[in-house]
């Protein structure tokens, strides 16, 4: 490969890069407005993991979580979540 296609990868990597900043920053925004359910704010939160793992990838070079072990791993904390708030809620509860 020649430095002008070299060039070009990366005029093209850095524009990818600046369209999913774009993206993980309408996420972010989209996260701060309320009314639109659990569901539709979990889809957001997916969403900006896939972009921060699409990030990783093109700025490290280096495999990242498949879509199923993101998904996995995002579930796993979920569960994780949803039992301490279940537990500190019977704690409030026995007081």
């Amino acid at each position: 490969m020649n430095s002008d296609d070299l060039k070009a990868i990366e005029t093209q990597r850095q524009a990818l890069l600046g369209q999913l900043n774009a993206a993980e920053a309408a996420l972010r925004a989209g996260l701060l407005i309320q009314g639109f359910g659990s569901i539709a704010q979990a889809h957001l939160e997916r969403a900006r993991a896939h972009i921060q793992e699409v990030c990783i990838c093109i700025n490290a070079g280096k495999p990242i979580r498949t879509v199923p072990q993101l998904v996995e791993d995002q579930n796993r904390v979920q569960r994780a979540m949803d039992a301490a708030r279940r537990r500190r809620s019977q704690h409030i509860q026995h007081i």
